[in-house]
């Protein structure tokens, strides 16, 4: 085992500095004018991403670890002190997307939120939201993760807030707060009962020392009851059900910038908890009970969200209960408990955040040219913006699952990886976890077949004759999540062998974590093996099977959608008969917010 010397052991830990020291800069200096303000957010944004890039060789391929612990402590023996910093394949996989991401959303919002003002506001959050979402995944240390979690959540409700005379804003705001303060109060709680069993909060002591605890005779009640109150705290910042209405208005109505933030970011960091405590700290992900509890909540986030999308007339809040599916596509092949679901879970983890990050700026897009987002009175606009439009079906297609882009590759894995366990174990719920999956992709394609129509073909309204595209500054980072799109849906044998295999094997080695950050043997005094070998083995996602089931994924979609064409589903009504949403303004009505719809927040709820 090799750990990460020299200048690039400091590479994490500089990165989160980075942009905790970006958001104060631009708070002392935002105000001098947009062009430095720019300038401080692009370098902040810049230098944490490319410090993860160059982890890549030696935590992805090369396969060593970076520990790294604050104010020069070291372990004592097997007994940790201080705040250590862990990087090993896994941190570093979500640490990428987290950049990336940031990095995408935040030039993004060099041009769309040009119509707000105290943007130093703005952009201090952002990249204070950036900060804890980089930190929580890089951190070793249980209470500094429940640090980063609070800094996280605060600064996302404000940014839900941050257009505060756009309807239903703070409303969205005070729903992510209760929702954000259950789930941080339950890791905190979970957090204490670890402490007051364990006496650390050292993610690599606590793994070596919670399952010899938990198998003595009897096992241990706080423990176990540790462990349900962490899962569920992780569970609520990946807004699976059952929480998903509130935090469909939080996505609804904050700027598409930070719904892509919300959407593609947060809700990894909280897939990132429950794989921690499932496969590093409590290791029991193997057990049928546990997985079969998560691959549960995953399935019924999947299956619920997709069935809540179609009552949408609010384009982002669609896209927000679709967020939520595809989230719950990835819950459940990591609950599966084997190396195939691991990396089909992270894969669609990766894809997420890609494709449902091009739809949110696309619907951004939209929103920025008409002032609208109400699938009722928009349409036609493939005359208008045309880029946007292709774009968005870039996106469309790979949510839906259709190949040749990423969506396509991920899922086929999930499928194989459910029915893998089902015939591994015997045990027939794995094979309708498949099925439910399969029946939500029908679901997905149907649903975007509806937003396609609604929002870029039939009749152009005549309030949005003079619409014209979006500057070229918004268009390039969505162009380049839309290359991302095709580029991973092409080569997933590649981003399997970069990225998830090494993902996947560092989520099943806790043995090899431990003594990364404790040192050698630890593991093993602890009864604790290192995996002695790792293998998904799978059919490629290009095969004549996988092409069956998109073919009869796609025309049970196309059945399903003229059925509801003609039960009046689809159907354009009038805002006030369709959700009770307030009618949107027509383009260019404000310049203070750009404004849109109210982003229906309870009829969907209900």
């Amino acid at each position: 085992m090799m750990n990460v010397q020299g200048m690039a052991a400091s590479f994490p830990i500089i990165a989160i500095i980075t942009l905790f020291i970006g958001a104060f800069l631009i708070s002392l200096l935002g105000r001098l004018g947009k062009a430095v303000r720019d300038i401080i957010c692009f370098v902040t944004l810049t230098v944490p991403m490319v410090l993860m890039v160059l982890l890549v060789k030696p935590v992805l391929i090369d396969g060593q670890v970076v520990s790294y612990w604050l104010g020069s402590w070291v372990p004592v023996g097997d007994w940790a002190i201080g705040i250590g910093i862990e990087v090993d394949a896994l941190s570093l996989f979500f640490g990428l997307i987290v950049t990336i991401a940031a990095f995408v959303a935040g030039t993004y919002s060099f041009s769309y939120m040009d119509r707000d003002d105290s943007l130093e506001n703005y952009y201090t959050l952002f990249l204070m939201l950036t900060g804890s979402l980089l930190g929580l995944v890089l951190s070793g240390d249980l209470f500094n993760i429940f640090v980063m979690i609070e800094i996280m959540t605060m600064t996302a409700v404000a940014l839900t807030a941050f257009r505060v005379d756009y309807p239903g804003a703070l409303e969205g705001a005070l729903k992510y707060m209760v929702v954000g303060g259950l789930g941080s109060t339950s890791v905190l709680v979970g957090i204490t009962l670890t402490y007051s069993q364990l006496h650390t909060l050292n993610l690599a002591q606590i793994a070596s020392l919670l399952p010899e605890r938990m198998a003595a005779p009897g096992g241990n009640v706080v423990l176990a009851a540790a462990f349900g109150f962490l899962f569920i705290g992780f569970a609520t910042k990946a807004f699976l059900f059952p929480f998903q209405p509130l935090a469909a208005d939080a996505h609804a109505v904050a700027p598409a910038s930070v719904s892509m933030m919300i959407s593609g970011v947060i809700t990894k960091c909280g897939v990132y908890g429950i794989i921690r405590v499932t496969y590093d700290l409590y290791q029991n992900i193997g057990t049928p009970e546990v997985s079969i509890l998560v691959t549960t909540f995953g399935a019924l986030s999947c299956f619920i969200c997709v069935t809540m999308a179609f009552h949408q007339h609010d384009f982002k809040r669609l896209l927000a209960f679709h967020s939520i599916s595809q989230v719950g596509y990835v819950i459940t092949a990591v609950g599966l408990g084997t190396a195939l679901g691991m990396e089909a879970g992270l894969f669609h983890a990766m894809n997420h955040t890609i494709f449902k990050g091009l739809l949110f700026l696309a619907a951004g897009a939209v929103q920025y040219a008409t002032g609208s987002l109400d699938l009722n009175e928009l349409g036609g606009l493939h005359k208008k913006m045309p880029r946007t439009m292709i774009l968005f079906l870039i996106g469309a297609a790979s949510i839906s699952g259709l190949p040749p882009f990423n969506g396509f590759a991920s899922k086929w894995m999930i499928y194989q990886a459910a029915f893998g366990k089902g015939v591994e174990t015997g045990n027939f719920y794995y094979t309708v976890i498949a099925v439910v999956c399969i029946l939500s992709s029908v679901l997905t394609l149907a649903s975007f077949v509806k937003v396609a129509q609604s929002v870029f073909f039939g009749q152009l309204n005549p309030k949005f004759e003079n619409v014209k595209e979006v500057p070229l500054a918004m268009r390039i980072p969505m162009w380049i999540l839309a290359g991302l799109c095709i580029l991973t849906g092409v080569l997933p044998e590649g981003v399997e062998k970069l990225l998830l295999a090494p993902a996947a094997k560092a989520a099943l080695n806790a043995g090899h974590y431990i003594d990364a950050m404790l040192g050698g043997g630890v593991a093993k005094a602890h009864g604790i093996a290192e995996l002695a070998s790792f293998e998904a083995p799978k059919a490629g996602a290009y095969n004549p099977v996988s092409w069956l089931i998109m073919l009869l994924v796609v025309t049970c979609a196309v059945c399903l959608a003229l059925v509801l064409g003609k039960s009046g589903n689809f159907e354009k009504v009038p805002a006030s008969a369709g959700d009770g949403n307030d009618a949107a303004e027509p383009a260019g009505a404000a310049a203070k917010t750009v404004p849109a719809e109210a982003a229906g927040v309870t009829a969907a709820a209900a």
